[in-house]
C-alpha cells in the first residue's frame, strides 16, 4: 500500500486551507524564522512562477497524535478551532511567510536579518516599477512599517505614506495582502483613480495571476505513518534547521493526551517547580543527563516488563506511551542518583571525568530494578567488574544500542546466575601496549585508568590529602607528567612516548608548580626540603607509591626502566577492575 501521494495543489487552496485552520503545525516545529529579504526572495520567486520546492504534509487523524498549533499570525483567530486535518512536515517557513504576507491584514512579522531584531512589515507591489521591468521585481516590492509608511532621518521624515486605501490607489501601490482576491481594491481603485485603471489589469494579468495560478508540489503522508518515520522524514527535509530528536516528538505525542513533558524535564517559567532535569543536575555526575539518555532507560524498563525483545532503539523509544513515562520516571530518578553513589565509589567525581555517558543508561535501568540491593557485596562485585569491563574495554563508542539492552538483561541475569557472564564482561579486552597509545585526555581509557590511580588511594605530593579530598574542597588539580616534558626533550625522548598516561598522574597545581621542568630527583628532594610540606624519603615514597609509581626509579631519573615498571603497576590496577589478565599482542618498547 502507498504511504504517500504527490500532488500538484493550487498555492490559493493551501493558504486558505491554513486560514481556515485545516492545516496546522506539528508543535514540535520550530518557530517562522525568516527575515525580510527571504520574503521578499519568496514573492518574487512566485511571481514569475519560478519553483520553490516542494511541501510535506501528513494526515491527522492516525494513531500518532501530535499537539498541534495554527501557523503563527493565527494563534487568536483559531483559538477555538477543532483541529486540523493536515499537518505540515516541510516548508513550514515557505508557508508562514505566504500566508502573512497574502492572506492576513495584519503586518508580517519578521526581522532585519536571520539573527536581527523583530520588526513589523506590510508588503506592496510599486506597481510602475513591476510593469517597467518585470525582471526586476525585487526592486518593486516595497515594505512599510505597521503604519504603512516609510520614514528615513531616524524616523522623523515620512518618504512614503500609505496608510488609507485612498494614498495606495492614487500612488498605485499595491498591497501584497489582497494578491488572491483584489476586487475591493480594485474596485477602490475605480472610484480613486480611475485613470490608472488600465495599467492595474496590466498589472494583474503580468503579476497577480501568477500567483492565483501557482501550483504548488505537495507530498501528503498518510495517517498510517509512524512516528518514527515521521521523525526520520523530518530530520531529512530539515537539514538546514535545528535537529529534531525523540524527546521533541514525543513530547508532541504526550501533549495531545494533556500532558506537558517538557515542563516536567525542563520546567516551566510559569510554576514555580524544580524540573527533573535540574534535580538530576545538583550531582556533579549527573549533570547533563539529557531527555533521550533517560527516555533509553525508560524504554529498556518498559520493554523488559511487557517481555518484549528489551530495547534502547529509537524506534521504540518512539513507541514509549505516556503510562510508561508516569509509571518508570520517578523511579528510574532514584536510580540515576543511586548510579552517581555508585561511581563516587570508583572515584570519578564530576559528568567530564566519565568514561562513557552511554554506560549509565543500562546501569540506571539495573539499579531502578535492584534498588538498594545493588549494595550487597556480591552484587556489587559484578557491577563494579562490569562498569570497569565496559570503560577499559572501549565498548560504548559509537552507536551502542544494542550493548545497552543486551548490557541490561545480561546484567540482571548474571546476578542471580554467576556462569552468565554479560557479553561486555567476557568480550571486554585491555592490551598491555595501549597504555603507551594513551595521550588523549578525551579518551574514555585514558580517563579510566586515571580513576584507577585514584582508586588506588593516591595522595597529593604537596597537600596532607587525597587527590579526592583536594577535589571536594576546590583545590586545583591537573594531569601532569611525572618525568618533566622539559627534561625529556633534553634527553632526546620522543613526544609520543613521554606524553602517554604512563608519564601522567593527576595531582595539584601547587605541586605542579614545584616540579618545574626539573629531574626528578631534583625535584623530590625540592617538595620534601620545602618548609611547607617537610617529607621523610619514606613518607615521600609512600606518596609516589599511591600513584602506582616505584620511588627508586624515580630517585635514578631512569626514564626507561621507570616506564616498564609503571607499565607492570598500571596493568595490575586494570586486571583488578576488569577481573582479567591484560593481553600481550605485540612488543613493548
Amino acid at each position: 500500500m502507498a504511504t504517500f501521494e504527490i500532488t500538484k495543489t493550487p498555492l490559493q487552496e493551501l493558504l486558505r486551507e491554513i486560514k481556515e485552520g485545516k492545516i496546522q503545525l506539528p508543535n514540535f516545529q520550530r518557530g517562522w524564522v525568516w527575515d525580510d529579504n527571504h520574503i521578499r526572495d519568496l514573492l518574487v520567486s512566485i511571481a514569475r512562477s519560478f519553483p520553490i520546492g516542494a511541501v510535506m504534509l501528513l494526515e491527522a487523524g492516525g494513531k500518532v497524535h501530535f499537539e498541534t498549533r495554527p501557523v503563527e499570525g493565527l494563534e487568536d483567530e483559531l483559538s477555538n478551532n477543532r483541529g486540523p486535518e493536515k499537518l505540515i512536515l516541510d516548508g513550514q517557513q515557505r508557508l508562514t511567510t505566504l500566508t502573512q504576507a497574502l492572506f492576513l491584514d495584519e503586518p508580517v512579522r519578521t526581522r532585519i536579518t536571520v539573527k536581527g531584531r523583530q520588526i513589523k512589515r506590510h508588503y506592496y507591489f510599486d506597481i510602475n516599477k513591476a510593469l517597467k521591468d518585470p525582471s526586476a521585481l525585487d526592486e518593486a516590492i516595497v515594505a512599510v512599517d505597521e503604519n504603512k509608511q516609510l520614514r528615513s532621518n531616524f524616523g522623523r521624515d515620512v518618504d512614503l505614506d500609505l496608510s488609507t486605501r485612498e494614498m495606495e490607489c492614487k500612488r498605485l501601490f499595491f498591497p501584497c495582502n489582497q494578491t488572491m482576491n483584489s476586487a475591493s481594491w480594485e474596485y477602490d481603485l475605480i472610484k480613486v483613480s480611475p485613470s490608472n485603471h488600465v495599467t492595474y489589469m496590466n498589472f494583474r494579468e503580468r503579476i497577480l495571476e501568477p500567483f492565483r495560478r501557482y501550483l504548488l508540489p505537495v507530498i501528503l503522508l498518510n495517517k498510517e505513518t509512524s512516528k518514527e518515520a515521521v521523525c526520520l522524514i523530518f530530520e531529512k527535509v530539515n537539514t538546514g534547521g535545528v535537529q529534531l530528536t525523540v524527546f521533541d516528538l514525543i513530547t508532541a505525542s504526550y501533549a495531545a493526551e494533556g500532558y506537558n513533558l517538557r515542563d516536567d524535564w525542563v520546567g516551566s517559567n510559569v510554576r514555580n517547580v524544580q524540573s527533573r532535569r535540574e534535580r538530576l543536575g545538583q550531582d556533579k555526575l549527573l549533570e547533563g543527563i539529557d531527555a533521550p539518555e533517560f527516555l533509553q532507560a525508560i524504554c529498556l524498563l518498559h520493554t523488559h516488563e511487557l517481555e518484549k525483545p528489551v530495547s534502547a532503539k529509537r524506534t521504540d523509544v518512539l513507541q514509549l506511551s505516556l503510562d510508561a513515562w508516569t509509571k518508570w520516571a520517578d523511579d528510574l530518578e532514584e536510580g540515576f542518583r543511586q548510579v552517581a553513589n555508585f561511581l563516587r565509589k570508583q572515584c570519578f567525581y564530576s559528568r567530564r571525568e566519565l568514561p562513557y555517558i552511554t554506560q549509565l543508561i543500562p546501569l540506571a535501568a539495573v539499579f531502578t530494578r535492584l534498588g538498594d540491593r545493588w549494595r550487597e557485596p556480591r552484587i556489587y562485585d559484578k557491577m563494579v567488574r562490569w562498569f570497569w569491563s565496559g570503560a577499559l574495554g572501549e565498548l560504548y563508542s559509537g552507536a551502542v544500542e544494542t550493548r545497552i539492552a543486551n548490557d541490561y538483561e545480561e546484567m540482571l541475569r548474571w546476578i542471580d546466575d554467576d556462569k552468565a557472564q554479560p557479553g561486555t564482561v567476557r568480550d571486554a579486552n585491555f592490551q598491555l601496549d595501549r597504555f603507551d597509545t594513551l595521550r588523549s585526555r578525551l579518551s574514555a581509557a585514558y580517563k579510566a585508568v586515571n580513576a584507577l590511580v585514584l582508586r588506588n588511594g593516591s595522595k597529593d605530593w604537596f597537600w596532607k590529602a587525597s587527590i579526592k579530598e583536594l577535589d571536594d574542597d576546590g583545590k586545583a588539580l591537573e594531569i601532569h607528567h611525572i618525568f618533566p616534558r622539559t627534561w625529556c626533550e633534553k634527553q632526546g625522548i620522543s613526544r609520543d612516548r613521554y606524553d602517554s598516561i604512563l608519564n601522567k598522574t593527576p595531582i595539584s597545581s601547587k605541586a605542579n608548580r614545584m616540579i618545574g621542568g626539573e629531574a626528578p630527583s631534583r625535584y623530590l628532594s625540592k617538595i620534601q626540603q620545602d618548609e611547607q610540606v617537610r617529607l621523610s624519603p619514606s613518607e615521600m615514597d609512600k606518596l609516589l607509591a599511591s600513584h602506582a609509581i616505584s620511588p627508586d626509579l624515580l630517585r635514578q631519573d631512569d626514564f626507561e626502566r621507570f616506564l616498564k615498571d609503571r607499565r607492570k603497576q598500571l596493568s595490575k590496577l586494570v586486571e583488578q577492575a576488569m577481573g582479567k589478565r591484560v593481553s600481550v599482542s605485540q612488543r613493548i618498547p
